[in-house]
């Protein structure tokens, strides 16, 4: 009888510390350490998003946020291990760190889209005034960039093929940094550029530059940034991948429901404009970040989808511009098993 007692009391200890375990909420696993690589743009506001909504934390992911000025910094932060995840435009240094077999492109973010109104190109008004009214006046012409082989670059290519342009004619300014290309354009130290609408409509707007052009009217379908990881993540941490994808996935969902297809409520819509405001013009008065966020936001892939195609065509204009080595193959760079390829 006794030892009946005793195992009964046993059990119910057992029980009553079991459930203490749940009561207090302790996770059944750790949470996975992630840095992820943003830049303070809107095209990053999934970044953001996710993070504020828990969307991270949902998938068993812990998140550091770790900003950067342009895409080349991070693509190197990526190869050492400084950060896990990144979203930003193909660059050169990026592509080359492929050949080492450091990084691989795992998706597809923000992208051109016919009927959207996606990156405007630019006049500065001295040069709207001297006659630059249309892309096809941009020969001889002076043209921001970040730095070469950015996703500027890129644009510039695109804009100068079309209009029958020799590349060569149009004098690139590497600025490094977004803000400084902003400066250089206001001020009439260069000639053009092209930015997302969410720059280029405020720009506008404060009569410091003319509209003179679309991007996609010269690169329709132009996956603008990709998602990339270290090979390392792609190839040994498919769970904490995976996870990463869903969780930003379903801060795209949000963000082209309120800011792209408007089919949000005005209460999402507010709530989502608030979130990114932390982040993305911080300085602007509430009203009108969330204006130039609605008015300015460009269509993000679905589920991360890859448009192979596009993304091909880029590393193969950076191959003919001797920008990065001809050896470098598509699987070297593109991991397809993540996402959709479209």
């Amino acid at each position: 009888m006794n030892k009946f007692t005793l195992t009964r009391r046993q059990a119910l200890l057992s029980a009553g510390a079991a459930a203490a375990v749940v009561g207090f909420g302790v996770p059944a696993r750790a949470e996975m350490k992630v840095n992820l690589g943003v830049i303070r743009l809107a095209s990053h506001a999934p970044s953001f998003i996710a993070f504020e909504r828990g969307y991270y934390k949902d998938e068993g992911l812990d998140v550091e946020l770790k900003y950067f000025e342009a895409a080349q910094p991070m693509a190197v932060a990526i190869a050492s291990g400084d950060a896990d995840y990144g979203v930003t435009a193909m660059s050169g240094g990026l592509i080359s760190l492929a050949e080492k077999e450091v990084i691989k492109v795992i998706g597809g973010a923000l992208t051109e889209e016919k009927g959207l109104v996606g990156a405007i190109i630019l006049a500065s008004n001295k040069a709207y005034e001297a006659g630059l009214t249309s892309p096809k006046e941009l020969a001889g012409k002076s043209f921001g960039i970040t730095t070469t082989g950015s996703s500027f670059h890129f644009m510039a290519h695109k804009i100068a093929q079309a209009n029958n342009i020799p590349l060569s004619e149009i004098s690139l300014r590497p600025l490094q940094k977004v803000g400084a290309v902003v400066g250089a354009l206001s001020s009439g130290q260069i000639d053009a550029w092209a930015i997302q609408p969410s720059i280029a409509k405020k720009l506008i707007a404060d009569g410091a530059a003319k509209q003179i052009g679309l991007v996609s009217d010269y690169a329709p379908d132009y996956q603008v940034t990709t998602v990339f990881t270290s090979t390392n993540n792609a190839a040994n941490e498919r769970e904490k991948t995976e996870a990463f994808i869903r969780a930003y996935s379903k801060a795209v969902a949000d963000y082209n429901a309120a800011f792209v297809d408007k089919t949000a409520s005005a209460e999402d819509v507010d709530a989502l404009a608030k979130i990114v405001h932390k982040y993305v013009e911080a300085d602007l008065p509430f009203e009108q970040a969330k204006t130039n966020l609605v008015e300015g936001s460009m269509r993000i892939n679905n589920n991360l989808a890859m448009s192979l195609g596009s993304v091909t065509e880029q590393l193969d204009w950076f191959k003919s511009e001797g920008m990065v080595k001809d050896t470098i193959t598509p699987e070297m760079l593109f991991d397809t098993s993540y996402v959709e390829i479209l």
